[in-house]
């Protein structure tokens, strides 16, 4: 099975990227052979911020990115990038910068999209 989950919102101050982070680990964990795609867009790049330093306790959004790096891909909307000044030099290790066009052909290609 081919997901793609598309991200909207920022890394900290509501859930929603957390949540949908913790659901595309749960399904590499279900299906280890499960194709998934993370695609950050609007303040969700915010996300792939490498070296972010959070309270003992507290969920951190790169470290959940890692597994889905080296299991699937971490894709960044590059306008979304440019629009916060966030520079590919910024950005966790194995996320990439990429672009509207190649969300539409990921979109057309997955067998599910998820959107939070």
């Amino acid at each position: 099975m081919d997901y793609l989950f598309i991200l909207n919102d920022p890394a900290y101050g509501t859930e929603r990227s957390y949540n949908g982070l913790r659901l595309a680990m749960a399904l590499l964990a279900e299906d280890p052979h499960a194709s998934v795609t993370v695609f950050l867009m609007g303040d969700a790049v915010t996300c792939a911020k490498a070296r972010q330093k959070t309270p003992d306790g507290y969920y951190n959004l790169e470290r959940m990115l890692k597994p889905l790096v080296r299991q699937g891909e971490v894709l960044l909307c590059g306008t979304c990038m440019d629009a916060r000044a966030l520079t590919e030099d910024e950005i966790c290790e194995g996320a990439r910068r990429s672009s509207m066009g190649e969300l539409a052909e990921r979109t057309a290609r997955a067998d599910k999209v998820i959107v939070f």
